[in-house]
């Protein structure tokens, strides 16, 4: 092993664990490299030598911990024997969503965590979005026969993302000490799904299983440079 290689990226991550406790408190704008090298404990000079820029740092946090969120949600879907049946991928994002600060603020895009760079014309989020699973991956579902068939999977899509985003906002609006416990909403939200959308007969969730390995395959390939296909093959 390169001991200077693995050193590195172990300060690497260092700088970004810093700042993800920073931004999460005070926000990319408010922010600053002198912070989250302070916070890091390295030189504003080390930073630099990872990082052209903080925009850069910050993309690098984000792609981090939207692929961590990514690995979690698939390895939560595989033990989980509804977990290709839409109620079963449905619940285990919403549990990965609640269990990650920073993915909350993403989905939704919140500006006080994300602050200008979502006005960024080149932003992340932009060249992600032909890749999010929406309405092709209801599609996908249902030629497997792990959705119905005579649902709409715009629709579909549609719902899941308003019922995400209601998860994710409605703190701001609600007493948390007024509502229910999380784990009986996700789970009482994936019996609806289940109820409205899985096909007579309780549908196919290896099925469902194997669409959503062929996309996540695909995200890997097209974002990590870093990432083989025999690495798929020995898990």
């Amino acid at each position: 092993m390169n001991t200077t290689k693995s050193e590195n990226e172990a300060r690497e991550q260092r700088i970004l664990d810093a700042a993800a406790e920073l931004i999460i408190h005070y926000g990319y704008d408010k922010t600053t490299v002198s912070d989250i090298a302070a916070a890091a404990g390295v030189s504003k000079g080390t930073i630099y030598l990872h990082f052209e820029s903080k925009d850069e740092l910050f993309e690098a946090l984000l792609f981090r911990e939207m692929w961590r969120y990514g690995e979690a949600w698939l390895a939560a879907v595989e033990v989980d024997p509804q977990g290709g049946a839409l109620g079963g991928v449905y619940k285990n994002v919403l549990y990965g969503l609640n269990n990650s600060r920073f993915m909350a603020a993403i989905f939704k895009q919140d500006p006080r965590i994300l602050g200008n760079y979502l006005h960024k014309p080149d932003n992340i989020f932009r060249s992600m979005e032909a890749y999010a699973m929406r309405a092709e991956f209801i599609q996908a579902m249902q030629e497997v026969g792990a959705v119905r068939q005579d649902v709409d999977p715009a629709v579909i899509a549609h719902i899941m993302e308003m019922l995400g985003f209601g998860l994710v906002s409605i703190a701001d609006f609600k007493d948390p000490a007024q509502m229910p416990p999380f784990e009986a909403v996700f789970e009482t939200i994936a019996l609806m799904m289940d109820r409205a959308f899985t096909p007579e007969g309780g549908g196919d969730s290896e099925a469902g299983k194997a669409v959503i390995r062929r996309i996540t395959q695909a995200a890997r390939e097209r974002f990590d440079p870093k990432w083989e296909p025999q690495q798929e093959a020995a898990r």
